[in-house]
């Protein structure tokens, strides 16, 4: 109504200035209705971002598929790529898990991004990332297809969206791999927790403390949980994640060319970009 009011006056400045011929209040004019749009706009996304969870944190999970290290290569710049947008966002960004690959790039990684509609933002994100280019792990410089998969969550609260009773979880705590020499953990600080009743399996080994590595390790489960029970509740919002989709071929929801051309294409949409 605000808006309208406001559109009202301009269109009475736009005449008056028409009548008067003065290109102050056209200067005038020309300000307040960019003012107006760019609001109108603002308020036009933000109805794209109306869903039940939109407006929470998001807990975002990359696993490398078809590939072998060119994909899990592919992992870690895909991580990077949604940290720097986090971070250009004004979105806090926390590492939460990450398998290292054996010779390059990452296995899969799970990160949080914080911050007003941060779930909103990504969960158009998750599905199946394709790149194309010449892979500078093989000798010969050919050219690769990797695929890496996404998976994006919202942050669940314990005794809000999931109760989590502590007889069905069992908790392991086993010593962090990783790199050897000074990098290999002589305590057992990596955690490991099991959901009995639905088998799920959460496992944190990022921190040096055992009871931060519980506690993210529980975020995650949480997440998981308030999925799988909206999915059981009902099927319309099971949009959270969707159904498996196999990181390969076929599935991609984007590409992105770098060789023998440079573009970005969203599947979905058809929208392109070079």
């Amino acid at each position: 109504q605000g808006l309208q009011r406001q559109a009202e006056s301009i269109d009475d400045l736009l005449a008056l200035a028409l009548e008067e011929k003065d290109d102050s209040l056209l200067d005038s004019f020309i300000r307040d209705i960019s003012g107006v749009t760019e609001t109108v706009d603002t308020l036009e996304f933000r109805l794209t971002l109306a869903g039940k969870n939109d407006r929470r944190n998001a807990i975002a999970a990359i696993h490398a598929g078809a590939g072998g290290v060119e994909s899990q290569d592919w992992v870690e710049i895909l991580m990077r790529m949604y940290l720097r947008w986090a971070e250009r966002k004004g979105f806090e960004s926390t590492i939460m898990d990450v398998s290292p690959g054996e010779e390059a790039g990452i296995k899969s990684a799970v990160f949080q991004i914080s911050g007003d509609y941060a779930y909103g933002y990504l969960r158009a994100e998750r599905g199946v990332h394709r790149l194309v280019r010449l892979s500078p792990f093989d000798a010969d410089h050919a050219r690769h297809t990797s695929f890496a998969l996404l998976e994006v969550l919202p942050e669940a609260e314990e005794g809000v969206d999931v109760t989590i009773d502590p007889a069905d979880i069992r908790i392991d705590v086993f010593r962090a791999g990783g790199a050897g020499g000074q990098s290999v953990q002589k305590n057992a600080t990596a955690v490991r927790i099991t959901h009995l009743p639905t088998g799920l399996k959460v496992s944190c080994q990022n921190e040096r403390s055992q009871y931060q590595n519980k506690a993210i390790a529980m975020r995650i489960l949480l997440a998981r949980l308030m999925e799988l029970e909206t999915k059981n509740r009902a099927e319309e919002v099971a949009k959270l994640k969707g159904e498996h989709i196999s990181p390969e071929w076929g599935n991609q929801i984007r590409s992105y060319v770098l060789h023998p051309y440079r573009l970005v294409k969203d599947h979905r949409t058809g929208y392109e970009t070079s």
